[in-house]
């Protein structure tokens, strides 16, 4: 399997960077293909373009090579993972550009179906997303309703072809002790290894 895994958190050292180590590292050592992207560390460029706004079926070509890099390769994945922080209920800005500028129309998703619904274009039948959050699970479902799980559950990854979405919130982070982080990083080494399991 090519699997494409993701990163925005711009600090070194985070426990963030700590998942994303341990998911590529598990993911390699099961034989996948792995695109591993550090996206703040790689200077991704989140921010849209004037030229590629706008409805249309097919996206402009973009100009920036390093969003054509990301374009051409997200298409032959297999399986994506996403690794970030709440950052007031939204990924961090690095994340959503790459989603605006890499998920874009003749690329992740095809419009004009007859029943007004767009068509997925990814192969990657399957996501894993990690998040932290300093927020408690009561709180968030009681206050907020989830806004990540809807961002990634019911906006995204379902619009570009993703059927089986998988996440897991790791919270709260701040004040966790070594123990506790221990097990939330032998349970995203789980979580990985269960993606690409052959029955899914």
């Amino acid at each position: 399997m090519k699997v494409g895994v993701y990163l925005a958190h711009p600090r070194a050292g985070s426990f963030n960077h700590a998942l994303f180590e341990e998911v590529t590292h598990t993911l390699a050592a099961a034989g996948c293909e792995v695109c591993a992207h550090d996206l703040c560390a790689q200077g991704f460029p989140p921010v849209l373009t004037a030229d590629e706004t706008g409805t249309v079926d097919v996206a402009a070509a973009s100009t920036d090579p390093v969003v054509a890099r990301h374009r051409a390769e997200v298409a032959t994945l297999d399986a994506l993972v996403f690794v970030h922080p709440n950052w007031w209920g939204m990924p961090p800005a690095v994340l959503a550009g790459w989603v605006q500028r890499v998920l874009v129309p003749g690329v992740a998703y095809k419009l004009g179906q007859a029943d007004g619904e767009p068509a997925g274009l990814l192969r990657a039948g399957r996501a894993l997303v990690l998040n932290t959050s300093d927020t408690p699970g009561e709180r968030e479902a009681g206050e907020f309703g989830d806004p990540l799980g809807r961002v990634w559950s019911a906006c995204v990854l379902p619009y570009v072809g993703v059927t089986d979405v998988r996440r897991t919130v790791f919270r709260t982070v701040t004040g966790s002790t070594a123990q506790e982080r221990t097990a939330w990083l032998a349970q995203a080494r789980r979580e990985a290894r269960a993606l690409i399991a052959p029955d899914g």
